[in-house]
């Protein structure tokens, strides 16, 4: 990597709730509005969403990529959610050159849209729409050392004033956010969340031994109860797998009663 690209790993929230005043996702959009700020504008924008997975990674490669609502049971204002930016192909064939030259097999999708893993935080820090973006899917098999190796490769990615976003959510059990909150889930919660911002942030931790705690994330405390299934951490392993350092800062919000970090890298060559 020859130019300076900055890397978030964020939470983008519960579908459109960010977006809808919802009170449990205030602290979320305050974060997400406050980290927009201290970014130098980019001019353009990778998000790995943890809403979208294919057999291969693929990547979109349309002009004017069209919204999907891939959220169900909310008002009709969340259907009518408007994100115009366009779509960035010059850059979905870099990201797809980078993989494929690192041996990860990859397809370019001319035709899908953008999920509200993209169009719900964007919509908070650059909510102008006129940066051009690209989306990059997880692969299916859910595979943490696939996610992290996908990372590494998009090392070899020579664009001007990058932002990479990993969309994803550091704590994701459905079924906790809607149960009452008692001390244990918070323990829980904050032990994993723990073990997070050390993996994540940590300068006494070797590469190697980052790379190993992250792939064999189920062995940190209350893992599987925090991710029951994994698709929402696994973009934060393609950010660690991009920095290959500890990150250069994180920050922390309370959203739908569940702590949730959120890591920076600024990569400069």
């Amino acid at each position: 990597m020859s130019t300076t690209t900055d890397v978030l790993f964020i939470a983008h929230g519960g579908g459109p709730m960010p977006l809808l005043g919802d009170p449990d996702h205030l602290e979320m959009v305050e974060r997400l509005t406050e980290l927009a700020g201290r970014l130098r504008k980019p001019a353009a924008i990778l998000v790995i969403s943890a809403h979208w997975e294919e057999a291969l990674p693929t990547i979109t490669s349309g002009a004017r990529p069209p919204l999907i609502y891939d959220y169900a049971g909310f008002p009709p204002e969340a259907y009518e959610i408007a994100y115009p930016c366009p779509g960035e192909p010059a850059l979905a064939r870099q990201v797809h050159q980078a993989l494929e030259q690192a041996g990860i097999p990859a397809r370019l999708d001319d035709q899908r849209g953008f999920d509200h893993g993209l169009f719900v935080p964007l919509k908070l820090m650059y909510p102008e729409a006129d940066i051009p973006c690209v989306q990059l899917s997880l692969v299916n098999s859910l595979d943490a050392s696939t996610h992290l190796a996908i990372g590494r490769a998009l090392q070899a990615l020579d664009i001007d004033d990058l932002l990479v976003i990993g969309s994803g959510f550091s704590f994701h059990n459905m079924g906790a956010f809607y149960t009452p909150d008692t001390p244990a889930i918070r323990a829980r919660n904050q032990a994993f969340e723990d073990w997070l911002e050390e993996t994540c942030a940590s300068g006494e931790i070797e590469e190697a031994e980052r790379a190993e705690r992250l792939t064999h994330w189920e062995q940190a405390p209350h893992a599987r109860f925090c991710h029951p299934r994994e698709e929402h951490l696994l973009p934060l392993h393609v950010c660690v797998g991009l920095a290959e350092r500890p990150c250069d800062s994180h920050v922390s919000a309370t959203i739908l009663r569940k702590k949730a970090g959120m890591f920076y890298w600024r990569l400069t060559p």
